[in-house]
């Protein structure tokens, strides 16, 4: 979610159009997976297929929004290290938890049942590192698929770990942000470099494999396109062109499949542009409640798509008597759409939300509460 109470100088309080962009983003991520289950014969779309590359969208998207919210307490020197810790374990846990307990009952159920599956993705090691997000800070040949989509969520855990260093990185360089971009970029470049030689493969397809390695530059970038944001104003009709634009062009490169580390340096122009329409007062669209509540509601559908997929492939296979590699009809699709997104909406009312409030208030709780008498 986008919104702080706050309001900053430079951007208004809530950028709605970027929590809308979220709902695009896991949009996106979805339909790359579903993509992988229907029959080859109804058709290809390459723009479904670089839709994966939305998860390196979404951690330019943490480092843009964190510096939003924690960069004028940093600057001001008032940032609590302690109290972002927390808050951002509030943000991931409830639903991580929720989606790893129910993968667990369902490998269990599976096991008592006789149902076969692929045991080395489902170790007790990997089962541990999923839980303490930790996954995606190791080389791993085989993956794990405990929560598939959560390596991610091991990634920002890791960057939020690191993220006063990020905040006072960019503080010091908050008058040129265009240094910081470019810091930004030669460090992808770099990284990419390195994990091309060490694991035959470029970065945005690092996930349990190292996926640390794959936010670590795209948060910084994510922070420097923040600074520059802070800094330009455009008028209604320049910020509607420019995002018009942006968006066709990466749309554009999808379409063409152009090399993957192309699509997600065109993901940056679409952050800043969608950004600056608040600026300009002009979200129109995209500022509608319904779509920044999917927006609100995109980290569980992320979280959730891929166990409701898996459950439904492995229900229907033992009813019909199958191999679970079967495709899957674009009616059925659509029909399990529907029931992912109603599991997501109810998830992030009633897990998510008050999830977060709970940890938060017993943090704050804790901290209220007054010392004993010696």
């Amino acid at each position: 979610m986008t919104s702080v109470s706050p309001t900053h100088e430079g951007y208004p309080a809530d950028l709605r159009a970027l929590t809308s962009l979220r709902a695009f983003l896991a949009m996106g991520v979805v339909l790359f997976h579903y993509q992988l289950q229907w029959d080859p014969a109804l058709g290809y779309s390459p723009i479904i297929e670089r839709s994966r590359l939305g998860v390196d969208a979404f951690f330019m998207l943490s480092g843009f929004i964190l510096a939003h919210v924690y960069g004028p307490a940093f600057a001001a020197g008032t940032f609590s290290y302690r109290r972002f810790l927390v808050a951002r374990l509030a943000r991931l846990y409830p639903l991580h938890l929720a989606i790893l307990g129910g993968v667990l009952i369902m490998v269990l159920g599976a096991s008592i049942s006789g149902v076969p599956f692929d045991l080395s993705t489902y170790t007790t090691e990997g089962f541990f590192k999923t839980l303490f997000l930790v996954q995606a800070w190791f080389p791993s040949e085989i993956g794990y698929n405990w929560s598939g989509p959560s390596w991610s969520l091991s990634a920002e855990w890791f960057a939020y770990l690191l993220f006063p260093a990020y905040a006072l990185l960019s503080i010091r360089m908050r008058h040129r942000p265009w240094f910081l971009l470019g810091l930004g970029i030669v460090s992808y470049v770099v990284i990419d470099a390195a994990y091309v030689s060490t694991f035959g493969k470029v970065l945005p397809r690092a996930e349990d494999d190292m996926g640390i390695l794959r936010i670590a530059p795209a948060f910084l970038i994510g922070m420097a396109l923040y600074g520059l944001g802070h800094r330009w104003r455009w008028s209604r009709p320049v910020a509607i062109a420019a995002a018009l634009a942006a968006t066709l062009v990466l749309l554009g490169a999808m379409q063409l499949s152009l090399d993957d580390r192309i699509i997600v340096a065109l993901s940056a122009p679409v952050i800043l542009t969608w950004s600056l329409l608040a600026r300009a007062d002009c979200e129109g669209p995209l500022a509608a409640p319904a779509l920044v509540f999917a927006g609100e509601a995109s980290f569980a559908l992320y979280l959730v798509h891929m166990p409701v997929l898996v459950a439904f492939k492995g229900v229907v296979a033992e009813l019909r008597g199958i191999d679970s590699a079967f495709r899957i009809t674009p009616v059925e699709l659509a029909g399990l759409f529907v029931v992912t997104a109603l599991i997501a909406a109810a998830l992030h009312l009633l897990v998510e939300k008050p999830g977060r409030t709970w940890i938060r208030r017993r943090f704050e709780s804790r901290r209220a509460r007054p010392a004993a008498p010696a």
